[in-house]
């Protein structure tokens, strides 16, 4: 959902013009790609070199304006079943050189028809590696995409950009999670119950664990507690998500709830982060954060390193040196990012908690996490305290 006036969209001319303004003043020239018209969001790049279909129908994008690091996007087009939610969430979307013609057996339409007819304003045509490099000197900020009818000044959209919301202290997770709970039934024979709280969850997430024989019910956000053991749960789960972890109270309480009751429990991205607050640490937001399908994780339990799906702009400021004490037992940062020493995972010593910041469902890849699912299967295996 992006956060620009619908009523400035219009049907996309061929060449038209386009200008991406950041808050800082620098500002791209190039032309519309997708809808026509201004868009506003926190310019981030993604470094994957596949999968652009499942970053844009992933929640956790929402109010993000995404910049491919990889120069040419949209050959295999867009088809209808590697969507990772129903609808495309980021805000707008930025690429080099997007595929003229696309070629793939499942392609059913352009990349570039798909974001104009869900209103998703873009540009193309632009030194994305120069804007990359920028993001990674300045940090992550606020941007516009301006094209068509909405090119004005320089000024006036450098002041437009200005005026846009931040990411901080930004509460979203409600905004993107479903509003009724539903059911993904396991594949085969039915071994547990996991109740989901979705805060942004992608697709591909419950069906891995429905592959693992689990039945999900998936939870509104604002699920309380007694809405979550009404599914009897063998498991809870909370999911991924977007906006800033500082925001989320009710999802922290939530846990905190089902970490008294000793209820087997894992979190990815946006969860890791609900557990790291859960636990007493704090979250902090980083410079330009990681995002793409290529970042070096360590499994400290193991001594593994895996290459992994990312999409955070926040992190846990946890110990990484030694075991801490929390209301919830003993805890250790379980992986850490091998780029430069982000907290990836959480795990708790006296109880059967554990979480990572990253994306284990990995539906364009890589794969290498997908024992994590495992784990958690593993812990409801073993006997309740």
């Amino acid at each position: 959902m992006t956060i620009s006036n619908p009523g400035h969209a219009s049907k996309r001319k061929e060449a038209s013009p386009a200008v991406l303004v950041l808050e800082d003043g620098r500002s791209f020239r190039g032309r519309a790609y997708g809808a026509v018209g201004e868009t506003f969001g926190e310019a981030v790049f993604s470094t994957g070199m596949t999968g652009y279909q499942e970053t844009l129908t992933d929640p956790s994008y929402h109010r993000q304006v995404v910049v491919m690091t990889a120069p040419h996007v949209g050959n295999t087009g867009v088809n209808d079943e590697d969507p990772e939610s129903k609808r495309i969430w980021v805000s707008g979307y930025v690429v080099r050189d997007p595929a003229r013609v696309p070629s793939n057996w499942r392609s059913r339409r352009t990349l570039d028809e798909e974001l104009a007819s869900q209103g998703v304003v873009g540009i193309s045509g632009i030194d994305t590696r120069a804007l990359t490099r920028h993001l990674r000197e300045r940090g992550a900020m606020r941007v516009g995409i301006f094209s068509g009818n909405a090119i004005e000044d320089e000024g006036v959209l450098l002041a437009k950009v200005r005026q846009a919301p931040e990411m901080s202290g930004a509460d979203l997770a409600a905004e993107v999670a479903t509003k009724e709970a539903y059911v993904v039934p396991a594949v085969g024979t039915k071994k547990f119950t996991v109740a989901a709280i979705d805060l942004g969850i992608k697709g591909m997430t419950p069906h891995r664990m429905a592959e693992r024989g689990i039945e999900v019910h998936v939870l509104p956000a604002t699920a309380t507690l007694d809405e979550v053991y009404a599914v009897q749960p063998d498991g809870v789960f909370f999911s991924n998500g977007p906006g800033d972890p500082s925001t989320a109270d009710h999802p922290v309480a939530l846990m905190r709830g089902v970490l008294e009751r000793k209820t087997p429990l894992f979190g990815i991205c946006f969860g890791n982060q609900i557990l790291g607050r859960s636990l007493g640490f704090g979250t902090y937001k980083l410079k330009y954060g990681h995002r793409g399908i290529n970042q070096p994780v360590q499994d400290r339990t193991t001594g593994k390193v895996e290459v992994t799906a990312h999409n955070h702009g926040f992190a846990v400021d946890a110990p990484l040196d030694k075991v801490s004490d929390t209301a919830f037992g003993r805890a250790e940062v379980s992986h850490v990012c091998l780029n430069d020493q982000v907290v990836e995972g959480l795990q708790l010593l006296d109880q059967p908690a554990f979480s990572v910041q990253y994306h284990p469902e990995a539906a364009a890849g890589p794969h290498d996490a997908a024992y994590l699912f495992d784990r958690f299967v593993t812990l409801m295996e073993g006997p309740r305290a």
